[in-house]
């Protein structure tokens, strides 16, 4: 598998744990297969008893569909913004600067004012 294929494995297996269940039964399955069992296309193809075009098209479907909710809503994109901010707060802590730590703590509330 080269480096493209795992960062669009990655990317879809993250952005299904915030918007999976706005999809389809099937595109759930075949997406599940796809990036939790890293099976191939023609493998899911078999498994699911479809043809890997049905695969390839649930999987395109789903990932359109996932990246317009991201696109509209930014969940995964809070998510990630929110954990650096944490990191970074946690970083602060440790190295005693209280200061910055409390600056960046109500930078981050603001965030919720500005989404």
């Amino acid at each position: 598998m080269d480096s493209e294929e795992l960062r669009k494995k990655v990317e879809l297996s993250f952005l299904s744990a915030f918007y999976g269940k706005l999809l389809t039964e099937n595109q759930r399955r075949v997406l599940s297969l796809y990036c939790e069992e890293d099976l191939s296309l023609g493998e899911i193809a078999g498994e699911l008893s479809i043809s890997r075009q049905a695969v390839h098209e649930a999987l395109t479907r789903a990932s359109s569909r996932m990246t317009e909710m991201e696109a509209l809503l930014g969940l995964a994109a809070r998510y990630h913004r929110t954990e650096e901010g944490l990191k970074k707060i946690h970083d602060l802590l440790q190295r005693k600067q209280y200061d910055q730590a409390e600056q960046m703590i109500a930078a981050m509330l603001d965030w919720d004012q500005e989404d």
